[in-house]
């Protein structure tokens, strides 16, 4: 028997005559996903502006609980093992991801009124009020990991009314996240979910005050100069390793890589050594190897699975973009890099690729499953081959060069020495704080 996600309008979830299949990874049926046309999406959007007022003790408030039934509730017929399983077979994303987000999200929402406080600037007082840009926000959501999702639970915090196109492969976790804040209390008309096409996302862009869109580099190229909308897309994030390579760095570098499954925009795509790369690039490689292939619902599965289809596509791309440079994990395995797991479903083996210069063609390429390009990196470089950074892991003692890292426009986020574990602390900003974007200093005086 199949799910059904349905559309959530107006404080209600309802039927569509649009709807499309929702297959698992293992190729099965899993779901029929009702969408909304673009016109339903521009109607549904204009009609959120109109939404009834909250004040913000009443919005954290709600979101607090919403929280607490989010992580713990049964909502639209599935408890939260029951979401958890729909998400992981429908996304690719290991079991325990799904599960690591129901605590994490859920915990966060009780301080969200912090998090979005501390991201107000400092002169917001009696001469200035730190107010919106806007009353509603549109967002075009990711599926690569649901925690993304914490991202528009900000702006509903800063009083914004929210609608969200989810990816195609994750309906289940915005729907549920909007059915806990329903159950809580949030106003009718404050949050919409609206799965659909391209069409629909350009309509909810167009429509909304504002837009959060994730998606590829040709999204960020299209949008780019649009300050209506907040792009979000690769992180390409980095790893230099300027001192010995022992035990715990390599521990260090192996989660970053792989950790998630390797799916967030913050897993290390690039590692560069001022040692003897080869020899680092080989120890990562065995060690990579080691993670096992499991069914994606598996309570042991630590690497993502695709349609075999699919999986043979980005490996593809991972080859195009080689030039030659082989990749290291394979010899660990005589099934080679794609194994079986069930149906259709293929578990994604890491990848680990040396390369001999610095400015190598593969190493801006990101995919969404463990894998890593190793590169010799010169003190006399400096931050060049460093750039263009969501996160930027620098293991060393050259002081200068943190310094640089941190004056960098293209480095998002500096992090100086192993930090386990970073990409979880709500305070952090990703890419700026969200309020940059939704948020405004407009002066005031009063006698």
């Amino acid at each position: 028997m199949t799910l059904s996600v349905p559309l959530f309008r107006q404080g209600e979830e309802r039927p569509s005559r649009d709807t499309r299949t929702l297959h698992g990874v293992d190729g099965a049926p899993l779901a029929t996903v009702h969408e909304a046309p673009a016109l339903v999406t521009r109607m549904t959007v204009k009609a959120m502006h109109d939404a009834p007022p909250m004040s913000t003790d009443e919005r954290l408030a709600v979101l607090s609980e919403a929280g607490r039934l989010f992580a713990g509730a049964t909502l639209g017929g599935l408890s939260p093992e029951a979401y958890c399983r729909a998400q992981a077979l429908a996304s690719g994303v290991p079991i325990g991801v799904a599960r690591q987000s129901l605590a994490r999200v859920g915990g966060e929402c009780g301080r969200l009124g912090e998090v979005v406080a501390r991201q107000a600037p400092v002169g917001a007082g009696r001469t200035a009020r730190w107010v919106r840009r806007g009353s509603v926000l549109g967002v075009v959501a990711p599926s690569n990991h649901p925690a993304t999702h914490g991202a528009w639970l900000q702006a509903v915090a800063m009083g914004y009314r929210v609608a969200v196109r989810p990816g195609t492969r994750d309906p289940f976790t915005p729907l549920r996240l909007a059915l806990a804040l329903d159950s809580a209390g949030l106003g009718s008309g404050w949050i919409s979910v609206l799965p659909g096409p391209h069409a629909s996302a350009d309509a909810l862009m167009d429509t909304a005050d504002l837009a959060l869109v994730y998606g590829s580099e040709d999204t960020v190229a299209r949008l780019r100069g649009n300050d209506r909308v907040l792009v979000r897309g690769p992180g390409r994030s980095k790893i230099l390793v300027d001192r010995r390579v022992d035990e715990q760095t390599l521990d260090h570098v192996v989660a970053e890589v792989a950790s998630d499954g390797g799916v967030r925009c913050t897993n290390t795509t690039a590692v560069f050594c001022s040692g003897d790369h080869r020899a680092l690039a080989e120890a990562l490689a065995e060690r990579l190897a080691r993670l096992p292939a499991h069914p994606v619902t598996d309570d042991a599965a630590v690497l993502p699975v695709r349609p075999r289809r699919e999986a043979e596509g980005i490996r593809a791309a991972l080859d195009r973009s080689a030039h030659g440079s082989a990749d290291l994990v394979r010899r660990f395995h005589d099934d080679g890099p794609l194994t079986a797991v069930g149906g259709d479903a293929v578990a994604m083996r890491p990848a680990v690729m040396c390369v001999d210069r610095s400015d190598h063609p593969g190493l801006g390429t990101e995919l969404p499953f463990p894998c890593v390009w190793v590169a010799p990196w010169r003190p006399s470089e400096g931050i060049g081959p460093l750039d263009g950074s969501l996160a930027l892991t620098l293991l060393t003692d050259n002081a200068v060069l943190v310094a640089e890292a941190l004056d960098s426009p293209g480095v998002r986020t500096v992090l100086h020495g192993r930090v386990p574990d970073w990409w979880k602390d709500p305070f952090l900003p990703h890419d700026g704080y969200l309020a940059q974007f939704v948020q405004e200093a407009r002066g005031f005086v009063s006698p």
